[in-house]
């Protein structure tokens, strides 16, 4: 069965939402960016983002960017952000994108790519 315009509108929408996080983490030189597709692993969103700042100074601009860029695009209604104050951790949340801006020493403490880019396991048992 083909996909409704509807769908299809939803998909171009976050498509273009992802492509200007990406954009807006470039340009603010976030540094290891990740992508990682979350469709048919999780329902809490399409896409998720990692990227890292280089202080806590750097974490929060390249967080406040990507919030004007999100907003000046049509995709910032809605957001929820957690840890803009400290700077250490930041999440956005737009709903079908998850970003996370981490200063360095948190995002390897923390290594949350490792856990969303592991492989399927397509119903094998592992002992």
């Amino acid at each position: 069965m083909a996909p409704s315009t509807a769908e299809m509108n939803g998909i171009n929408s976050v498509s273009l939402a992802l492509q200007s996080v990406l954009a807006s983490l470039e340009d603010s030189k976030a540094e290891n960016i990740v992508p990682i597709d979350l469709r048919g692993k999780s329902v809490i969103g399409d896409h998720m983002v990692i990227a890292s700042g280089r202080s806590h100074r750097h974490v929060t601009a390249v967080a406040d960017q990507l919030l004007r860029a999100l907003k000046e695009n049509g995709h910032g209604n809605g957001v929820k952000v957690e840890g803009l104050a400290s700077g250490d951790w930041v999440l956005i949340d737009t709903g079908d994108i998850i970003i996370h801006i981490f200063r360095p020493e948190v995002r390897e403490f923390y290594n949350i790519e490792k856990m969303w880019q592991a492989p399927e396991l397509d119903g094998e048992t592992v002992h």
